[in-house]
């Protein structure tokens, strides 16, 4: 091991107690640990920290504590881009992957999960059961960062946000004791922690509510770039009045040419609808019935089982360089899919990969009983902006491109932001919580993190 800090400075003697289980610059696994999933990311903290239990995570936070450094919980590594984590030169990253169990109890309908579990381990397990839990578009997303800070899955507009759907949480607060928030224990500390993240502590497990689902009518349709004006104009007007129980997304994709995509999609630009409905096939079939009359060239809806439904938005699977932008939007009236059409339509000299609109409302757009910090998403419709990011000057061309789009679709915004997509930019935190509930939650983080030690995605300060 190589160290770049002189043996007094306190992430040398971090190392210096803590042994192998801290990793500085120079270490051979501390590259491989400060790696995020969006690898277009550079992210440099003073030393990497990779725990395998709980007392593990204790000795770090409580020795960091010590020292004055601050610590940064991470899974999975996404989010990397966001806003808070732009510094970590004086930081502790503390990666979670090793704590992966996945413990369901079908009785209760309920999935303790650790920190570092990804939703495929979680969708499979529960499915055994006849049971999801409200995991969102990929399987290989951690589920407490997707919980923590909201979560939009296909069952979203039946059930709600992801995080109303947590029932206790177990972490090591500021004070480095282990702790279980819930209804119960900690009451306050849970409300907060569902949806405000990682600003109050390092979460060592999540227990998740699961519901009936053994199976969903779910797939996606797929029509050439020239279809995109009907497309998106049936979508428009069919969000309108569709019931809770279907959720959908429809993107505007244009793919390179490159060899690994099926030939059909090779070099193609292309319009997807995808989602899920939770009803009988006669129900959801008259559902869709607006689209297919369109005449899609792929149709992939059809019953599945619910261990199936993770990867029918054939998100990638393994980390990757993007760069992207969100915004939320009150409608998608006639003048905003004008913009749409303009911007990235057929004519369009869009450079985006990914243009993609996630239908709110239902459950999503009403507060949860008995809710966290997020309780429901103002808007109707959430846009994400995404782009290939394999170079640095690809990487900035691409956050240019995302930024450049979000302006265009601005005049439509909702005023509000779901921070869990916000993985680029600049967005302010507060925007995504309602006032009373962000100084709740800033009054919450000055009682159970007063040094602002926890380095969040989205800093509460």
């Amino acid at each position: 091991m190589t160290l770049e800090a002189p043996a007094e400075h306190p992430v040398a003697r971090l190392h210096d107690r803590l042994g192998d289980l801290v990793h500085l610059p120079g270490d051979p696994r501390y590259d491989e640990l400060r790696l995020p999933w969006n690898v277009a990311v550079d992210q440099r903290p003073a030393a990497v920290a990779a725990p395998t239990t709980v007392e593990e995570v204790v000795a770090v936070v409580r020795t960091a504590a010590e020292l004055g450094l601050r610590v940064a919980p991470q899974g999975t590594g996404h989010g990397a881009a966001m806003a808070g984590l732009r510094s970590l030169d004086d930081a502790v990253l503390v990666r979670t992957s090793a704590l992966s169990a996945v413990d369901i109890d079908p009785v209760r309908r309920t999935a303790r999960v650790g920190s570092g579990v990804l939703w495929d381990a979680v969708v499979a397990a529960a499915a055994e059961h006849g049971l999801a839990a409200l995991h969102g578009s990929s399987p290989d997303v951690g589920v407490a960062g997707y919980a923590l800070g909201g979560g939009i899955g296909w069952y979203a507009r039946k059930h709600g946000l992801a995080t109303n759907s947590i029932t206790a949480v177990e972490l090591v607060t500021a004070e480095g004791t282990h702790q279980r928030a819930d209804a119960e224990t900690n009451a306050d500390l849970f409300w907060a922690l569902r949806g405000g993240g990682g600003n109050f502590g390092i979460v060592t497990a999540l227990e998740l509510r699961l519901f009936e689902i053994p199976d969903a009518y779910a797939g996606m349709l797929l029509w050439d770039i020239a279809a995109a004006e009907p497309v998106l104009r049936r979508w428009a007007e069919w969000c309108e009045t569709a019931p809770d129980e279907v959720t959908t997304s429809l993107r505007i994709m244009r793919f390179p040419p490159m060899e690994e995509l099926p030939e059909f999609l090779r070099g193609r630009a292309v319009v997807i609808l995808d989602g899920a409905v939770l009803g009988d096939d006669a129900s959801a079939e008259r559902l869709l019935a607006p689209f297919r009359d369109l005449g899609p060239e792929l149709d992939t809806f059809a019953r599945i089982p619910a261990a199936a439904v993770g990867r029918i938005h054939m998100d990638p699977e393994e980390p990757s360089p993007f760069a992207s932008g969100t915004i939320l939007l009150k409608e998608l009236g006639n003048d905003t899919v004008e913009a749409v059409l303009d911007a990235f339509g057929p004519d369009a000299t869009a450079a985006l990969m990914a243009v993609e609109f996630r239908q709110l409302g239902g459950a999503l757009g009403r507060p949860a009983p008995d809710a966290g910090a997020l309780s429901h998403l103002s808007g109707s419709v959430l846009a994400f902006l995404v782009d290939m990011a394999p170079t640095p000057e690809a990487a900035a061309a691409a956050v240019a491109s995302a930024a450049e789009a979000v302006l265009k679709l601005a005049p439509w915004a909702s005023g509000a932001a779901y921070l869990n997509f916000a993985d680029g930019g600049v967005v302010d935190p507060k925007l995504g919580y309602g006032e009373d509930a962000w100084d709740r939650l800033r009054e919450l983080r000055r009682q159970y993190d007063p040094t602002g030690m926890f380095v969040a995605n989205h800093p509460i300060d």
